[in-house]
Parts: C-alpha cells; sequence; structure tokens
C-alpha cells in the first residue's frame, strides 16, 4: 500500500483518486477550494464535476497542504495547467530531495512556453517527476471503465513503480521515458480538439473531423519532433489516442467549447457555458508562439488562434485551410 496525496478535487483528481483507492492505497485529497473539500467530506460527492459518483469515506481530505503531502510516498499534481507552477512553489520546503511527483495537468505554460514538467522542475528541482497522459476521461475511469494510459519518466524505475501503483484490471498503463513526446502531445490535442468541435458546430460531417485528426496529429509531430520528442510517441496513446477520444467526445470540454463557438457564441460565451477550464484555450496561443520560434507550418493551430483571439468567423477559418496552396501529403 503506497500513502498518496492528490492535490486538486476536480473531475480527473477525483476520478484518479477513486482509481488508486480501489487499488488499495491510502488517498488525501487537498484542494485550494475549502468549499470543494467540504462538499465531499458532508456528501461523499462533487457535483460539480463528478455528479452521480459516491467517493468512499475513507478517502480523506486536508485543507492544509504541508499537512496533505507530509510522509507521502506520491503526489499526484491534479490541478489545471495555469495553477500548476503557483502549486509547485507551494511545496517547496515541503518535500523531500527524490519525493515522487506525478502530473495529470496537460498543456504548456503561456509565459514560459515550457512544458509543465518543466515548469515543476524549475520550482523543484531535486523532485523526481512524471506525467500521465492518454485517452482517459475521468468520468469513464470513476465509472470503472476501460482504460489505457501512459506514465512517462527519466527514471524508468520509477515509472515502473508507478506503473504498478496505478494498473488495475479497468486501468492499463504503459511506460515511456519521452516525456516531452507525452507532454507536447497531450497539451496539443485540445488545440486541435477546439477545431474539431467547432466544425461540429457548424454541422460538418465526419469527413472533415478524420481530416482534423489526421492533419492535426501531423502538425503536433512536426512541432513535437522539433523539440525533442520522439516520432512514435505521438503516434500512440498519448499523441493519436487522447487526440481521438479529445475530438469525438462530449466528455472533452475542449470539443464543447468548440461546438458553442461553431454554433457562433463567443470564447467567453463558450468558456462560460462549459463551466470548466478550456486547456485548449490556453494552449493554442502558446502552440502558436512554439510554431514561430522552431519554425513549423500548423496551419490548423493558426487558425484556431484567429477565431478565438481575432473573432475570425469559424466558416472564413475552414475556407483559408481548404483553399491554401495544394501540395503533396
Amino acid at each position: 500500500m503506497a500513502r498518496i496525496a492528490v492535490l486538486g478535487a476536480g473531475s480527473w483528481a477525483l476520478g484518479i483518486s477513486l482509481l488508486l483507492h480501489d487499488n488499495g492505497h491510502e488517498v488525501t485529497i487537498w484542494s485550494a477550494l475549502q468549499e470543494e473539500l467540504e462538499q465531499i467530506d458532508q456528501h461523499h460527492e462533487n457535483p460539480n464535476y463528478l455528479p452521480g459518483i459516491m467517493i468512499p469515506a475513507d478517502i480523506h481530505t486536508e485543507p492544509d497542504i504541508a499537512k496533505a503531502v507530509s510522509g507521502k510516498d506520491i503526489i499526484v499534481l491534479a490541478v489545471a495547467s495555469k495553477y500548476i507552477r503557483n502549486t509547485a512553489k507551494h511545496l517547496n520546503g515541503l518535500i523531500p530531495d527524490g519525493q515522487i511527483l506525478v502530473n495529470l495537468a496537460k498543456g504548456i505554460e503561456s509565459d514560459s512556453l515550457s512544458p509543465l514538467s518543466e515548469v515543476i522542475r524549475e520550482e523543484l528541482p531535486n523532485a523526481n517527476i512524471c506525467v500521465l497522459s492518454g485517452p482517459s476521461h475521468a468520468e469513464e475511469v470513476a465509472s470503472k471503465l476501460p482504460t489505457l494510459v501512459t506514465i512517462a519518466g527519466n527514471d524508468m524505475e520509477t515509472a515502473k513503480y508507478l506503473q504498478s501503483i496505478f494498473a488495475s484490471p479497468v486501468f492499463r498503463v504503459y511506460t515511456s521515458d519521452d516525456v516531452m513526446g507525452i507532454e507536447i502531445g497531450g497539451a496539443l490535442k485540445n488545440v486541435i480538439a477546439l477545431a474539431a468541435g467547432m466544425a461540429d458546430g457548424l454541422g460538418y460531417g465526419d469527413n472533415i473531423k478524420a481530416a482534423l485528426i489526421t492533419r492535426g496529429i501531423r502538425e503536433i509531430s512536426r512541432l513535437a519532433t522539433c523539440m525533442g520528442a520522439k516520432m512514435q510517441t505521438l503516434y500512440g496513446l498519448s499523441g493519436m489516442g487522447d487526440l481521438i477520444v479529445t475530438c469525438a467526445s462530449m466528455h472533452s470540454r475542449n470539443r464543447r467549447a468548440g461546438i458553442l463557438i461553431g454554433q457562433g457564441k463567443t470564447m467567453e460565451e463558450a468558456v462560460e457555458e462549459v463551466h470548466m477550464v478550456v486547456e485548449g484555450i490556453v494552449s493554442a496561443k502558446a502552440a502558436l508562439l512554439l510554431a514561430e520560434k522552431y519554425q513549423v507550418e500548423m496551419p490548423i493551430v493558426a487558425q484556431v488562434n484567429r477565431v478565438l483571439f481575432d473573432h475570425l468567423p469559424v466558416r472564413e477559418a475552414v475556407d483559408n485551410l481548404m483553399m491554401r496552396d495544394l501540395i503533396a501529403e
């Protein structure tokens, strides 16, 4: 049995807490929002994120982050990407050298353009950092539906240890040493999912969805390999797999936001209606800046940015993609 602190109380934090609890581990949940912990303590549920999913009474909550992480074998970072640096800063001085951290958030920091594991490493240079990613909607994990993911780290012994901690009959875990590939695939698939949702919002069909997925993974792969990732990683669970599920599922907040934008709502209205963090909006700007930095062509990402931040009508964005110069595949 491992002692595990899960930092965050949103849908993915709760889904992974339930998985780890079912695997026989001792789980403590911390959140910066006291009302979330009170909901769990009083009602054994978070109705805003996982309505109807009951949280066992022996999953503990702790409002004090120092107490939550004290003496833990593993700390799981399950906060939204924009809170990763601040959460890591809070851990400075609270954890020992070599502390195992598992990051679940997917994104790129907008200011530094750094993958999140690098952000964490800047704040906690002596931590042992791994990332978990793949096609894994929290709602399905919490409902014990079969799911496959990848854990990546620079230390493969730690990755294998975590594989044994997270794996279950309904949660199959692979290992990888390609942290960059896992992170870029996980972050940029959200941008392509926004595009797929916009096409759905316009009432377009399956053909364009398939095209966005296949051309989207090509854009992601171009950038990721320039940043040091392995091509095969992008065609695995945390690349193509995560992209497919995020573009196709109504569990996907990025696809849902894209649908609303395609139907004519503004970015702000779409985010308000989804009522959760839409990571792809933050990652879209960062992806475009990285494309410029590495001189990589990313036309889908570029048009998504124009729709989000320049108020370009979605139909015009699609026309711009369709009417680009004809080239070989």
